[in-house]
C-alpha cells in the first residue's frame, strides 16, 4: 500500500517508442506507491522518434488498459515536449494536489539543462526510479537540490529494458504481451510473426 498522502499524483511521462516491459513494471510500481498515477505519451526534443505521437499513445493506452488499476489514468492532455509546461497543464486540471514528477535515474544528469528547470523542480516533487546502469551520482543529487528540487528516490526495481533496443532487435520478449495485437496489425518497428 502507498505511504504517499492522498492529495498526491504522480505523473510519468513516456516516449513510448515503443513501451516496453520496463514501463509495465514502473507504471505497476507506481500505482503501488501513489493513489494516483497519470501518464501520457509525449515528443521528447532530443530524440528522434520512430512511429507518430498517435500511434505512441495508442500502444501506450493498449498498455495502460492492461494495466487496469484504477489508480492508473492516459491523460494525455498533459503531453508536451517540456516538462515545465507538463506541470502547469497538471496543476490547472488537480488545483492543490501534490505533484509527482517521476524520472529515470537516465535522466538526472540531464534535468537542470531542461526548459525552466528550477522553475519545474519548484513548483512538483523529483521522483528518481533507480534504472539498472545508471546508478544514482551524488553530484548530479546535489545539481537538481542547488536548483531547489525535493527528490524522492522511489524503491521500485526495473528491469533495465529500452525501447531503443526493442527498435534495432525487434526483441519481442521486451514487449508486454498486450501490445502485441497491434505491433503485428500495424507492422510497429517491423514485427511480424515469428520476431525473437
Amino acid at each position: 500500500m502507498s505511504d504517499s498522502p492522498t492529495d498526491t499524483i504522480a505523473l510519468l511521462g513516456t516516449s513510448a517508442d515503443p513501451p516496453t516491459r520496463g514501463h509495465q513494471a514502473l507504471l505497476e510500481g507506481l500505482c503501488k506507491q501513489f493513489p494516483r498515477v497519470a501518464t501520457w505519451a509525449s515528443d521528447n526534443p532530443s530524440k528522434q522518434h520512430v512511429i507518430e505521437l498517435n500511434q505512441r499513445l495508442e500502444l501506450l493506452g493498449a498498455l495502460v488498459q492492461a494495466i487496469n488499476n484504477p489508480r492508473l489514468e492516459l491523460v494525455q492532455e498533459l503531453s508536451s515536449p517540456f516538462a515545465v509546461t507538463t506541470v502547469t497543464r497538471a496543476e490547472q486540471r488537480w488545483p492543490g494536489l501534490d505533484l509527482c514528477f517521476v524520472v529515470g535515474s537516465d535522466l538526472i544528469s540531464q534535468i537542470p539543462r531542461w526548459k525552466d528547470a528550477s522553475t519545474l523542480l519548484g513548483r512538483c516533487r523529483l521522483a528518481i526510479v533507480p534504472r539498472q546502469g545508471w546508478p544514482l551520482q551524488d553530484a548530479d543529487l546535489k545539481r537538481l537540490r542547488s536548483l531547489g528540487g525535493r527528490l524522492e528516490i522511489l524503491p521500485l526495481g526495473i528491469p533495465g529494458t529500452a525501447s531503443s533496443e526493442i527498435r534495432s532487435r525487434a526483441a519481442a520478449s521486451q514487449i508486454p504481451d498486450a501490445l502485441e495485437p497491434l505491433l503485428l496489425k500495424h507492422n510497429f518497428y517491423g514485427f511480424t510473426r515469428g520476431n525473437d
